[in-house]
Formats: C-alpha cells, sequence, structure tokens
C-alpha cells in the first residue's frame, strides 16, 4: 500500500475538500472561537458569566466552547469579542501575503482577521 503525501494549502478546511471561500469563512469562524474561548479560560469565567459579558445565552457559549462551528457567524463572533472589550481589525490583501487571517496569540484587547 502507498500513502500519497500531499503539502497542505494551510487552510486544512481547504484540504479536506471544502470550496476556498467556505474554507476561508470556516478558519475565521474558528479563529474567532479560538480566541473566545481562550478568553473564557484565561479570565477563568463560568458559562453564566461569559454569556453576561458577551450579551448571548449559556445555551449558546455552551455551544461555542463545544465547538458548535455551524451555529455562528462571522458577525456573531465579532460582536461577541466587542462586547468583551476585544477590538477587532480585518486586514485584507492577497491570499498569498496573508500568512495568518484569524487570531494573533497572546494578544490581550486585540484582534486581526
Amino acid at each position: 500500500m502507498t500513502v500519497k503525501i500531499r503539502r497542505s494549502t494551510g487552510n486544512v478546511f481547504r484540504d479536506v475538500g471544502f470550496s476556498q471561500q467556505e474554507a476561508e469563512n470556516l478558519k475565521i469562524r474558528t479563529n474567532l472561537m479560538i480566541r473566545l474561548s481562550q478568553l473564557i479560560e484565561g479570565r477563568r469565567l463560568t458559562q453564566a458569566q461569559a454569556a453576561s459579558l458577551f450579551k448571548v445565552t449559556q445555551p449558546r457559549v455552551s455551544d461555542l466552547v463545544r465547538g458548535k462551528i455551524d451555529r455562528f457567524s462571522i458577525d456573531t463572533l465579532v460582536a461577541m469579542l466587542g462586547h468583551a472589550g476585544v477590538r477587532v481589525q480585518v486586514v485584507v490583501g492577497r491570499r498569498s501575503k496573508v500568512i495568518n487571517a484569524g487570531v494573533e496569540p497572546r494578544r490581550a484587547r486585540s484582534l486581526t482577521l
């Protein structure tokens, strides 16, 4: 049995077969959800406290921490970060020039897309 190895595109969603547009959307949503989960963990918030901070219900926070990506739009995730006091910036450029479309690790109050 021969195993073929392919170089990654840099986007796991594209690698598993999603269209370019859907893969980019999923990658952005994933990064936003990761940042929100890190915020919850970093501040040691309960789901109820996080819900109050993000101005959503506790079941929405449960969906977030369980990674239910299909239940969140980019707009909703950005709004939740905004309620938490995180500034979100969108940087637009050529795809080949954009290295990290998403979360900048360990930045406390800023998020660049």
